[in-house]
């Protein structure tokens, strides 16, 4: 894709001033997902996905629906504050490890993560990186302000996944599982694994797919070090600077704060080279493409209003693009046609929330099938698929409910 792009930058298809243009809007965003890759991973390094492990465990017990409501709330909490990439890497073994623990189909806790991962991001610009590319044309009064437009929406779509699986899968969740599956200090192996996916730990002796974290030695003072870092950085994110600067802020604290006290985290592959390489590659590509023929073609598309059937058609061309290439080259090719709030919004609508159908659709679909693959747990992706189908039309036209009602 890079090398395509830059075919076309050489033979002058593709004008360097909109190269230059792009490029100014994407380093930010992509320097923020380097940074909050690396909080998150440090903040597992540290035993904080351990302790929400151990705190799921304990609120739960036995009772699947009890473990099934605390994934969700772990899974919302971390998408919307921590992305829906962080969310699909780190807590999807936590959600199989937890559901194994107490001899528990995994699949509706591992599809409940990965749903929620996708429609439970569009909350704040932090929580997607096409909310962050979409947050500055917004014109809106910070985070917070972007929150205000896009709560109902968040909300309704947040429902529709949870609504499914409750329905879906009511016979697994009704039961409860035995206590005693595995042994009290294990934990998933999302505490021990970075975004790149190479493990750092082997598998526990006792249940297969877990990492032995109770041989690894919870340092509680660390523990409280970095939970303060991360408060500061939640609270400085929702403040209105460029999130960039307080991301990497973190990243660096944190680099010496879990450094000391494990010099064996210090490596290269706490960056997420492969994702970096990948976003990368798709902002080059969709750049030049739409440059080319795309954007072009938009222009002679009727203006779009701001009426229910208006933000439809923007969701569903949102979510059918995402459906077909992927959810970021779908927000930078229709951008142009979202000449309002309430169509920026409608939009984030469908590829946020739409990205629900194929494999590809979203890059955290595309990393949690991998930890999914890691743990042994298989899920067809007919069944993925045709849930999917069901699920994204769903949060369409409740998301545009929602996104009408407030603007």
């Amino acid at each position: 894709m890079l090398a395509a792009a830059a075919i076309a930058v050489g033979v002058g298809a593709w004008p360097a001033g909109e190269v230059l243009a792009l490029g100014e809007r994407v380093w930010p965003v992509l320097l923020f997902a380097v940074a909050m890759t690396v909080v998150s991973v440090l903040a597992s390094e540290a035993g904080m996905f351990d302790a929400a492990a151990r705190l799921a465990r304990r609120l739960a017990g036995p009772r699947a629906i009890a473990l099934w409501g605390v994934v969700i709330a772990l899974t919302i909490a971390c998408t919307v504050f921590l992305s829906l990439d962080t969310t699909a890497v780190l807590l999807t073994p936590v959600a199989v490890a937890l559901a194994r623990r107490i001899a528990l189909d995994p699949r509706p806790f591992a599809l409940t993560v990965v749903w929620l991962a996708n429609t439970a991001s569009l909350l704040l610009p932090i929580s997607n990186l096409t909310n962050l590319l979409a947050f500055e044309r917004m014109g809106v009064a910070g985070p917070l302000g972007f929150a205000a437009i896009m709560w109902p929406a968040w909300l309704a779509c947040t429902l529709v996944p949870i609504v499914f699986v409750a329905v879906r899968f009511r016979r697994q969740l009704v039961g409860r599982g035995s206590a005693a599956a595995t042994g009290d200090g294990a934990a998933s192996r999302g505490a021990t694994t970075g975004t790149n996916g190479h493990e750092r730990d082997g598998p526990a002796s006792g249940a297969p797919h877990e990492v032995a974290a109770r041989n690894r030695p919870h340092d509680r003072a660390l523990l409280r070090r970095v939970s303060i870092v991360l408060v500061v950085l939640l609270a400085a994110l929702l403040t209105g600077v460029r999130v960039w600067i307080p991301a990497t802020a973190a990243a660096l604290v944190l680099l010496f704060v879990v450094g000391r006290a494990r010099s064996g985290v210090l490596r290269l592959s706490l960056v997420p080279w492969r994702m970096l390489v990948l976003t990368l590659g798709l902002f080059a590509a969709t750049g030049a493409l739409g440059s080319i023929v795309v954007h072009g073609a938009l222009a002679h598309l009727p203006a779009l209003g701001d009426t229910f059937g208006g933000l439809l058609a923007t969701a569903g061309l949102g979510a059918g693009t995402a459906n077909l290439a992927n959810n970021l080259p779908a927000y930078l090719l229709l951008e142009p046609i979202a000449t309002s709030p309430a169509l920026l919004a409608a939009l984030l609508v469908g590829v946020g929330a739409g990205p629900l159908i194929t494999p590809w659709a979203s890059l955290a679909t595309l990393l949690w099938q991998e930890r999914l693959v890691a743990d042994g747990v298989r899920v067809r992706w007919g069944e993925f698929v045709w849930c999917g189908a069901i699920i994204a039309p769903a949060c369409l036209l409740l998301g545009c409910l929602g996104v009408l009602l407030v603007t």
